[in-house]
């Protein structure tokens, strides 16, 4: 079907639609592909491009590009080539075929010559597949794509090759998070098929991220995982099926069902900025504790120590993702403390208790205000009175305090420093260390922030 409007140059970019002109008059076809083409017709506004050129060989396309700006040609023996400038792959159709038993990847076998259709047949699911022609603007979609969307399903463009790359089971897993689509019998028999430990940590945790950081709702993505039975390559997941849990504080059900209830809260308070990853990992693992500790005495469900127990399971399974240090130690922070802000209000925390968590905290990177996001998505992930009224009282006094205290974004500056004690006649040395420590515990606890008369006050314990 084409489009009775001519070309949408803000959409598209007028640069662009200047290379595909000349690649039209080269006498190729230059087509945007995959998710460009899908989010253009859920009305997301995408602008992540890749573009197609059919019928021109890859020397043709390189002089083409050239006369925009220069090419970068990294990705040449795949037939991708790129603009230095310009974050778009132009690439020449091809088709992908697993390597030999025993080797990871794929041969790929570019071929200028291919039509729409068979260069598509490579992609895995058909809302992937479709096609837009920057000039006419006429949508290809020669496996159905369209209807699935407008259907919600998703679906294998073909089933005899949809298994050779593993890592597309998760892609399904986090398409349904980010499209709220679920996939249709045969992809779900498909998934079933497969094995993750084929695919690089580096590519799971890619995946991941986009579960849980693009996902709309990313307990549908969990959900899809378990049902094909590829949620067992994340063992520390798993185990939270079945484990019960007090209906008095959690009447929704068990670990698993909460969790997933407290992945999607905490997807509504995600800002679009840097703490979103640490968020949504500890959004995911704040409960892994609980399969180790959970207890049932006198007919209650406890799970002692549950925060505490859940940093290991936590550190084991990023580990085998390959996951930065820094979102390890940020989402293992927002797992040991996110009982602390109900805590902290049900017992009448003293400002030592403030200061004191927010050094904690910022030690690995963490804000009072990102610790109080993520209690807030674990109160409200649940079906209690209070959550179902989407309120969580315990956590906005926190905030408040926090403010009032001015530690809700980092925590206190040291008042003491090395300085203050050689301006006291002190050499640096051994010593200097347990005395700034103890400087910083008066400073917490009284609140002080005169270097001169905390010091004062801990050499005078020195000499009591």
């Amino acid at each position: 079907m084409a489009s009775s409007e001519g070309p949408d140059t803000d959409a598209i970019g007028s640069r662009i639609l200047d290379i595909a002109r000349a690649v039209d008059a080269a006498g190729g076809r230059a087509i945007a592909v995959g998710g460009y083409v899908r989010d253009r017709l859920l009305r997301h506004g995408s602008k992540d491009y890749d573009i197609e050129v059919f019928g021109l060989e890859l020397d043709a396309l390189q002089t083409i590009l050239g006369r925009f700006g220069r090419v970068l040609t990294v990705g040449r023996a795949f037939g991708v080539l790129r603009l230095s400038d310009l974050d778009i792959d132009f690439s020449l159709p091809r088709r992908d075929s697993k390597v030999g038993p025993g080797h990871r990847g794929f041969d790929v076998d570019v071929d200028p010559t291919l039509d729409f259709a068979a260069a598509a047949r490579r992609r895995d699911l058909t809302v992937n597949s479709m096609g837009l022609d920057l000039l006419t603007q006429e949508i290809l979609d020669p496996y159905g794509g369209r209807e699935d969307l407008e259907r919600k399903v998703l679906r294998a463009v073909d089933p005899r090759t949809f298994p050779e790359d593993p890592l597309r089971g998760l892609r399904v897993a986090q398409f349904s998070a980010r499209l709220e689509m679920r996939p249709n019998d045969e992809l779900l028999a498909l998934c079933r098929q497969l094995d993750l430990s084929e695919v690089s940590p580096e590519r799971i945790l890619e995946e991941f991220r986009k579960l849980l950081l693009q996902g709309v709702r990313p307990s549908l993505g969990l959900a899809f995982l378990r049902e094909s039975g590829l949620l067992r390559f994340f063992p520390e997941i798993e185990a939270l099926i079945d484990v019960p849990q007090d209906a008095t504080w959690h009447p929704e059900g068990d670990v698993w069902i909460h969790n997933l209830m407290v992945v999607d809260e905490a997807a509504r308070l995600r800002r679009g900025d840097a703490d979103d990853p640490a968020l949504m990992f500890g959004a995911l693992c704040h409960d892994l504790g609980k399969p180790a500790t959970t207890v049932v005495r006198e007919g209650r469900v406890r799970s002692p120590s549950h925060s505490k127990a859940g940093i290991a399971p936590t550190r084991s399974l990023l580990a085998r993702m390959r996951a930065p240090n820094e979102l390890v130690e940020r989402t293992c922070a927002l797992v040991e403390h996110h009982l602390a802000p109900a805590l902290f209000d049900k017992d009448g925390a003293k400002a030592r208790a403030y200061r004191r968590l927010s050094r904690q905290l910022g030690s690995s990177g963490v804000s009072m205000e990102l610790l109080a996001r993520g209690a807030r998505a674990d109160h409200l992930g649940r079906t209690t009175e209070e959550a179902l009224a989407r309120e969580f009282p315990a956590g906005d006094r926190f905030l408040v305090r926090a403010r009032e205290l001015e530690v809700v974004e980092e925590p206190p500056r040291d008042a003491v420093l090395g300085r203050h004690l050689i301006a006291r006649g002190m050499a640096p040395g051994p010593s200097f260390g347990p005395l700034l420590a103890r400087c910083r515990e008066v400073q917490d606890e009284r609140g002080w922030r005169d270097p001169d008369r905390i010091l004062d006050a801990v050499l005078a314990e020195r000499e009591t």
